[in-house]
């Protein structure tokens, strides 16, 4: 069985951050998105973005932003 995917509002959720910040995540290219559903919708694969945040707040801890 393949991995559910999550809208930002649910990514948003498992994260503990808001659903803009999702967006501008994503529109900054911080966090991947797993596919763009019809109107424009993006799915996100939780474990991904889990690495990407942590590996991004490694990089601004070690001053590397």
């Amino acid at each position: 069985m393949g991995k559910r995917l999550l809208s930002s509002g649910e990514l948003a959720v498992e994260l503990g951050i808001s659903r803009r910040s999702i967006s501008r995540y994503a529109d900054e290219g911080l966090i991947s998105v797993a596919l763009v559903a019809p109107g424009g919708r993006y799915k996100f694969d939780l474990d991904v973005v889990r690495n990407e945040l942590r590996e991004l707040a490694e990089k601004r801890r070690e001053g590397r932003s």
